[in-house]
């Protein structure tokens, strides 16, 4: 974060709306060593108290903020100069807050006098979509540039982080359990870095006339199975598991009878998603034309995985001369 960069964002007021989750966190870090002041904008600030103490007295605003209340963003939209769109869900009403609160939040972003906008979708948004998750993000960003046409639009792969829920949400599973099973077991991700991503984001918005009402794919430097994953995950916590690679019609048997179940595996929309795989088209300009050099889960893996392995750190034996 940061990496030494001139402070290309000093004095910038940049609402990140959304902005008090994972990867509002991982960016507002960024922004801030860019020089920025931000306004972190979320149906629940108090999420974002631990944000504070990284910026210097008066560096860091809380608001709340509800994407389907233009009088919330109205006020904590004004007098900003950027806006960064990070709102997004996989459950409730998506349209209104993917879709529709998208195009709002840019609208106002616009009539508040914002010089640069980016929205946050993903990889696999399709307008065709019949998965609300994937038709509501393409939904959202035609929104965007319909009320912003100069907003830069990012499509993250999944994003990681050592504090993140995917990683390590199948690194917990790993640590716990002697047999699991894998869904979609051949199906593509390319994870990218989060703090990657948030440098992506923060070159847009140190110079957005460059990438004013361009679509970029944000995704990592390899593409893994689900396979792959966990067996990876598996060795960096130096432990011996059974991995059962379902079939993908069991898969989708399992997401379809199970997947409405309060804590169920999977769900139906999910299981869709990940069957479709999550890795950039190269149809998209991506990290590269951002200025951004990716770096593999590879990288981080075996000091990430510490906390999980049998006895922690202290399962290590060392030599001593």
């Amino acid at each position: 974060m940061g990496k030494g960069r001139a402070r290309d964002l000093e004095g910038r007021l940049v609402a990140l709306v959304g902005g008090s989750g994972f990867f509002g966190t991982h960016l507002a870090q960024e922004l801030l060593a860019r020089g920025a002041r931000l306004r972190v904008c979320s149906r629940h600030p108090e999420r974002a108290f631990r944000l504070k103490p990284l910026g210097a007295l008066g560096q860091v605003q809380l608001v709340a903020v509800d994407v389907t209340k233009p009088h919330t963003l109205e006020v904590a939209l004004t007098g900003v100069d950027a806006v960064v769109n990070l709102v997004g869900a996989f459950a409730g009403d998506l349209g209104a807050v993917q879709g529709k609160g998208a195009g709002r939040v840019a609208a106002i972003a616009r009539a508040a006098g914002a010089s640069a906008f980016v929205h946050v979708s993903a990889i696999g948004a399709d307008a065709e979509s019949d998965v609300a998750y994937a038709r509501t993000k393409a939904e959202g960003e035609a929104a965007v540039l319909a009320a912003f046409p100069e907003a830069t639009i990012l499509r993250p792969s999944i994003l990681f982080g050592e504090d993140d829920k995917f990683v390590t949400m199948f690194a917990g599973l790993i640590a716990s359990l002697p047999v699991l099973p894998v869904f979609g077991p051949t199906a593509k991700l390319q994870p990218v870095f989060v703090d990657d991503a948030a440098e992506a984001v923060g070159n847009v918005l140190a110079a957005p006339a460059a990438h004013a009402g361009r679509t970029y794919e944000i995704a990592g430097p390899e593409q893994v199975t689900m396979a792959d994953l966990n067996r990876r995950i598996a060795k960096a916590e130096g432990r011996s598991r059974v991995f059962l690679d379902l079939p993908d019609g069991i898969s989708a048997a399992i997401a379809t009878f199970t997947g409405w179940l309060p804590g169920a595996p999977i769900t139906r929309d999910q299981w869709r998603l990940l069957e479709k795989g999550n890795v950039a088209s190269g149809a998209l300009p991506g990290l590269k034309e951002l200025g951004v050099h990716p770096r593999p889960l590879e990288l981080f893996l075996d000091r990430w995985m510490v906390r999980y392995r049998k006895y922690g750190r202290f399962g290590t034996k060392t030599r001593f001369a």
